[in-house]
């Protein structure tokens, strides 16, 4: 009776995976994910790469402004605090973002709003800054959410020696959002998990090759594409945040300045990873990178007619000084 006992399920794997069936549905699903995939391919203002991005501005924005509640949330939840308007810390935070918010093509003009439509952009009055009082160094972050919720951690300005090397850090968190680094990134987790699935739906055709991706699957994925996507996104943003904070009229050596000191910092806390085991490009590469730009960015400063800017502001002070 046990030998003609009929199993549980009249088809294995491997005939599963083989049938007719499941190549046709293998076949749709792959041609219907292609057509999904170059539907929403885009160039990256700037740099004019070509990605993948199914995440509409709205829906950005509205992640953005959920995730910003979620941080002051969590902050309250573990007895955090917020520096207020009036510290010179906030103020200095203030000061370099007035000036880099006009030049970073993230300002929405009052007047597109009559269609009724989301403009892209965020309005000046949208922006809000924050400074999380934790002056701890190995928290020396920051970062600007989708919908202008900007987030500094106070222990950034105990490296950030002057208005030119913070806005080296602002302007890269905002560059992140001019190149919609984070619908790129939120769409390549959707990628990611459609490839997954499929992988290891065409591996159950053996015990070993499922479990194997199952197991691994998801930390080749993070190591071969994840990661080096990140890093190029880094080396992206600061690229685009060198010139953004040139056009403000800041001098762009000091980004090199600021990123010689963190490399220093990291350095002897121990904190600084391989490269390839990083979102990150490592602090070297980060100043070599920026050192090869810096022509450009000068140039640009130049163009952005700084000196005379600069020198009237000057003149303004001292004529308020004396009265």
């Amino acid at each position: 009776r046990l030998r003609s006992a009929r199993p549980l399920f009249s088809s294995t794997p491997r005939q599963i995976i083989r049938s007719p069936r499941t190549h046709t549905i293998a076949v749709v699903s792959i041609a219907l994910a292609l057509a999904f995939y170059f539907y929403n391919v885009e160039t990256v203002p700037v740099s004019g790469r070509k990605r993948f991005n199914c995440y509409s501005e709205s829906t950005l924005h509205e992640l953005g402004v959920r995730q910003a509640k979620h941080v002051l949330y969590d902050l309250q939840r573990h007895g955090g605090g917020l520096l207020p308007s009036w510290d010179p810390r906030t103020r200095m935070v203030q000061r370099v973002m007035n000036r880099l918010i006009p030049v970073s093509g993230m300002e929405a003009d009052s007047s597109d709003d009559s269609t009724g439509k989301r403009n892209p952009n965020t309005r000046r009055d949208e922006w809000e800054v924050h400074v999380i009082d934790d002056g701890a160094l190995s928290r020396a972050n920051a970062f600007v959410l989708p919908g202008g919720k900007v987030f500094v951690y106070s222990g950034l300005l105990r490296l950030t020696r002057s208005d030119a090397q913070l806005a080296a850090v602002l302007s890269h968190e905002i560059a992140h959002n001019l190149a919609k680094h984070h619908a790129e990134r939120l769409s390549q987790s959707v990628g990611e998990t459609f490839f997954l699935g499929s992988a290891l739906m065409l591996l159950a055709a053996t015990p070993f090759t499922f479990v194997f991706g199952y197991m691994f699957g998801g930390s080749l994925l993070d190591l071969l594409f994840s990661r080096p996507m990140g890093r190029m996104q880094e080396s992206e943003a600061d690229y685009i945040g060198l010139m953004m904070m040139a056009e403000a009229c800041y001098d762009p050596r000091e980004a090199v300045t600021f990123w010689q000191r963190l490399e220093s910092v990291q350095s002897q806390m121990g904190m600084e990873p391989p490269e390839f085991m990083s979102t990150h490009p490592s602090n070297q590469h980060r100043i070599e990178s920026i050192t090869q730009w810096l022509p450009e960015a000068i140039e640009k400063r130049q163009a952005s007619d700084c000196v005379g800017t600069q020198g009237f502001a000057e003149l303004f002070r001292r004529a308020m000084a004396n009265g």
